[in-house]
């Protein structure tokens, strides 16, 4: 288990719950917007069927323990080591999914060619990675090393310095169980139905695509928070 010793990531928008629990945002683009690097189906089955799974079962866990209602996600998933073991699994696996999700949509834009990095994010992955085709590459690497099902990310720690770190299936490094936390800033989902359809096997020519969709003017300002 990660050290509890961290302090807990600064999040500037919590996602809380409605009177009707934890709810899927609205996409924001079309499912084929983000075509030819995403695809269409992929999207409509990934948004329709995957995450809104994960929100109504986080939900109908939540519904177990009502102590826990009205609390944020983020609140949630920072201490999800301690809670009640009837819902803990539940909560990490489906809460994490929620907020992963919500998340990778915001990530990626279909004017993604109109963004790029902020100054203050620019300055700081030359810091890291010296240039972006060494990061995009460090990244692609982290993505690809990610055994079976899971999420490749970029975050900032609590020094405020910028690494890469991947976790398995919905975990993020927002969670206390986690051996790298730090603020995600940039994350990619490497589970298959995030890019079989496409891509079949070939994860690395799914990372090549993504890459082309990155909303910088996000990530900045999720560096920036």
């Amino acid at each position: 288990m990660a050290s509890t010793s961290l302090p807990a990531p600064i999040i500037t928008n919590p996602t809380l719950p409605s009177s009707k629990g934890f709810e899927q945002k609205e996409l924001g683009y079309g499912f084929s917007d983000l075509e030819p690097y995403i695809d269409t189906i992929t999207m409509e089955t990934h948004y329709g069927k995957h995450h809104a799974g994960y929100v109504r079962k986080l939900n109908a866990a939540i519904e177990q323990e009502p102590k826990l209602s009205g609390k944020s996600l983020e609140d949630l998933l920072m201490g999800v080591s301690g809670l009640p073991d009837s819902v803990k699994k539940a909560v990490r696996n489906n809460g994490g999914g929620h907020w992963n999700h919500t998340f990778y949509w915001q990530v990626m834009s279909p004017d993604a060619n109109g963004t790029k990095p902020s100054d203050e994010l620019r300055m700081a992955m030359m810091e890291t990675f010296n240039d972006m085709e060494s990061f995009q590459e460090a990244f692609k690497k982290e993505a690809l090393g990610v055994f079976g099902s899971g999420w490749a990310w970029l975050i900032k720690d609590k020094d405020g310095k910028l690494k890469l770190t991947g976790t398995p299936n919905q975990d993020n490094p927002l969670m206390d169980v986690t051996e790298e936390r730090g603020m995600p800033i940039l994350g990619i989902d490497v589970w298959e139905h995030a890019y079989y359809l496409k891509n079949k096997n070939m994860r690395g020519s799914y990372v090549d695509s993504f890459m082309k969709t990155i909303n910088w003017e996000f990530v900045s300002k999720m560096y920036a928070s």
